[in-house]
């Protein structure tokens, strides 16, 4: 139950990452419409900066409780976010590619951290 937790964690800790993107995003949609003037550009930007912040945290403190090729393998699924949130909040389509980039991914992220239970049960 204690791993459950551990991974649920490490997944909401990427999943605010992936708001980086969003903020980034938002950024530039701001820059476009009123360039530097516009004053929204640095909410966005500094909602940017505090959420690669918040993560720094939240990442230090959970990635002590992984092997480091977990962790970052399970970072990865930040692809996914970044991807969900482009198609609920911009309206984005995804292709059959963006489909199967995930998969793969997701893939790899799943095989590595079985291995890594097995390894674990071995020793």
């Amino acid at each position: 139950m204690e791993k459950i937790k551990d991974y649920l964690f490490l997944h909401l800790c990427v999943a605010l990452f992936s708001f980086t993107s969003v903020f980034s995003k938002l950024a530039s949609i701001q820059y476009n419409r009123g360039g530097l003037a516009n004053p929204l550009l640095y909410v966005f930007v500094f909602l940017m900066f505090f959420v690669c912040f918040a993560y720094a945290i939240c990442w230090q403190k959970i990635i002590k409780r992984f092997d480091l090729n977990i962790g970052y393998a399970n970072r990865s699924v930040y692809l996914l976010w970044s991807q969900i949130w482009a198609v609920f909040l911009f309206g984005e389509h995804l292709t059959m590619r963006n489909v199967l980039g995930i998969a793969i991914v997701l893939t790899g992220v799943v095989i590595v951290s079985l291995s890594a239970e097995q390894k674990e049960k071995g020793e």
